[in-house]
């Protein structure tokens, strides 16, 4: 009698994750679209207000006339849940999975959502641990590229990226051309100025390499008029194109996903001028500082500057009875 092989789930498992990892994704297709759409990628600091400047410019741009699409490809997926007011939207990547596992396509109201004029969708993320967000962005343009994305005919398409990621599937439209422009949003703080200043080099980077994306300015939020970021935009060589200040009204409207970027609201004439600029700020070439150079924006007492780095030693380690030991050496034979 044939003994029946054991099959072990684990390695099933395993061997189905390996395989996918080892899958390469398609390059995105880059053709340029046949209207002239101005495609710009906003960037900055996880929390520093990229989904809310985003959800109210978009806003205040539709009630402009301008035919404005809106994608989150942040895994958070908060961009459109300020739009819809805290209605969450099926993500992309979700959506896809699931058509697939139905054998079904993938339409566009599956995934586009609009309001008040204002086109809307969420490439969304893998839950922790179990897939790569960069890797997730490349499949969610992918799917926008079979759905005609190139040709859908928008002023202005805005992306939401995540700027404190630094792997390629959220670098791709800096790496790849897919935009024209950049804008950073960050605020009086070292570390939303370190991860706008992180931005720069990366589109200094790719511009030694052939590309062509700039970076038009910098929205400064929750600013509290102590002028680090102005500094620094200043140093950079890049425009504010806004600055939206550390206000309770605004606090408490963001946080009740309310849009304040009507012509109506008290906040309607910022982001009047936000439109305004960030549709006439070209893609500026930048000077990203050195490190020292941020720290020297922020008072001393502030970043830490007078602390001394003291080497540590062995007998510290390990002990003052540890053996030392001898470095490995690779000798290679005389050819």
């Amino acid at each position: 009698m044939t003994q029946a092989l054991e099959i072990n789930p684990l390695a099933v498992m395993q061997a189905g994750l390996r395989a996918e990892a080892a899958i390469e994704p398609n390059l995105p297709v880059t053709a340029a679209p046949t209207k002239e759409t101005q495609i710009i990628a906003i960037y900055g600091k996880g929390g520093i207000g990229k989904s809310f400047t985003l959800a109210n410019l978009s806003y205040m741009m539709a009630r402009q006339g301008k035919k404005v699409l809106l994608i989150g490809c942040d895994p958070k997926s908060d961009t459109t849940s300020l739009l819809f007011g805290g209605k969450a939207c099926p993500t992309i990547i979700n959506t896809s999975a699931k058509k697939k596992a139905a054998g079904e396509e993938v339409a566009i109201g599956d995934v586009c959502f609009k309001r008040d004029g204002v086109y809307a969708m969420e490439l969304g993320g893998p839950e922790v641990g179990r897939g790569c967000g960069g890797r997730g962005i490349i499949h969610g343009f992918e799917t926008l590229e079979k759905l005609g994305f190139h040709d859908w005919g928008f002023d202005y398409v805005l992306l939401d990226f995540l700027g404190d990621v630094v792997c390629g599937g959220f670098g791709l439209p800096i790496a790849r051309d897919m935009c024209q422009k950049v804008i950073v949003v960050g605020s009086n703080d070292l570390q939303s100025l370190y991860v706008a200043n992180n931005v720069c080099s990366a589109t200094q980077y790719f511009r030694k390499l052939g590309g062509h994306v700039g970076v038009a300015g910098i929205v400064i939020n929750k600013d509290d008029g102590t002028g680090e970021a102005k500094a620094w935009a200043e140093q950079v060589g890049i425009p504010v194109l806004a600055a939206i200040p550390a206000d309770d009204d605004i606090r408490k409207k963001s946080g009740k996903y309310e849009i304040i970027g009507r012509p109506e609201s008290p906040w309607g004439p910022l982001f009047a001028e936000l439109a305004q600029n960030v549709a006439a700020a070209p893609p500026l070439s930048p000077r990203p500082l050195e490190h020292d150079g941020l720290l020297g924006l922020f008072k001393g007492e502030a970043v830490g500057r007078d602390v001394v780095l003291e080497p540590a030693t062995l007998d510290e380690l390990a002990g003052p009875s540890a053996s030392k030991k001898r470095s490995l050496e690779v000798v290679y034979d005389a050819v």
